[in-house]
């Protein structure tokens, strides 16, 4: 097979996979009509048509589907075995792709990439920070980091971070203004900060948990926003009642600036945990920030 026909293969499973020309060519390092033009030279080759276009989208044809599905791990047991290569040097290097949220974008991993980083100079780790859950193989992901409640039960989880626990919060000022809830139903009578997680749509309940019962209580309040750092701002001002991990507020509740309520009702919770999918051959850049992160 001339190796062009190769490139030219794996390029339209990204187009195939992004649904896009534009996202499949930022993937590939070139230009949209550089690699429309490619597709429709790959489509004259192999004289049938692959990808189904209209001037708002792009989505694959039968015969494309087709295409895709043997492709697809044909082309990871190719990514695979130059992956693999690192193994022969004396250093891992190459890429490790990973999917995160906001929070732990600005928490674990703000706090120890910075060292990994300088340990291994010849990996490069690119991180898409989005609150939605993605899914890492269909992506082209390397490996997620998320709560570990939230992690698929098919992926393999390795533990980065201790176990967490969200507590309910408020300056003390507001406490004694309004009164402490004694239940997270009397919630409903306090102006809660909310989070929308932009994926879903959804308005995130506050969960608590006390002697085995789990109980997920709505809130209302005059701020939705999905930034963690806008809500504990509005809450350290006395607006309202927060929901925050403990570990954001400990230096507030240590200093008295906030008081925390319903503390028999927030339960520790799985920590962070990393997430790969299974595989005979874990690449060298992955294996190399595993052991780093893990715990």
């Amino acid at each position: 097979m001339p190796r062009h026909i190769l490139n030219d293969l794996a390029a339209f499973a990204a187009v195939a996979r992004a649904r896009s020309f534009t996202a499949a060519a930022a993937e590939l390092g070139v230009s949209p009509s550089a690699l429309s033009h490619t597709m429709r030279g790959l489509e004259e080759r192999l004289g049938v048509r692959l990808l189904a276009r209209s001037t708002r989208s792009v989505a694959p044809t039968e015969a494309g589907n087709a295409l895709l599905e043997r492709l697809t791990p044909a082309l990871a047991q190719i990514d695979e075995a130059v992956t693999a290569l690192s193994d022969f040097r004396d250093t891992p290097a190459g890429v490790v792709r990973l999917t995160t949220f906001h929070w732990m974008a600005s928490t674990l991993l703000a706090d120890r990439l910075p060292a990994f980083l300088a340990r291994h100079p010849e990996i490069m780790v690119e991180i898409n920070v989005d609150d939605g859950l993605r899914d890492i193989v269909s992506s082209g992901f390397d490996a997620g980091i998320r709560l570990g409640d939230s992690v698929e039960k098919d992926m393999i989880a390795i533990r980065i971070g201790p176990p967490m626990r969200a507590v309910v919060v408020a300056t003390p000022d507001y406490w004694r203004s309004h009164g402490r809830p004694e239940h997270p139903r009397d919630l409903r009578r306090h102006p809660c900060i909310g989070y929308r997680n932009l994926s879903s749509g959804t308005l995130m309940p506050w969960d608590f948990e006390k002697e085995g019962k789990e109980l997920r209580q709505q809130v209302t309040g005059p701020l939705v926003c999905n930034s963690s750092d806008l809500a504990l701002a509005v809450v350290r001002s006395g607006r309202g009642v927060g929901w925050h991990m403990e570990t954001d507020v400990r230096e507030d509740l240590e200093a008295g600036r906030l008081e925390q309520v319903l503390d028999d009702w927030s339960q520790p919770f799985p920590g962070a945990f990393l997430y790969h999918p299974s595989r005979r051959q874990v690449p060298a850049p992955l294996r190399a920030l595993i052991d780093f992160l893990k715990i």
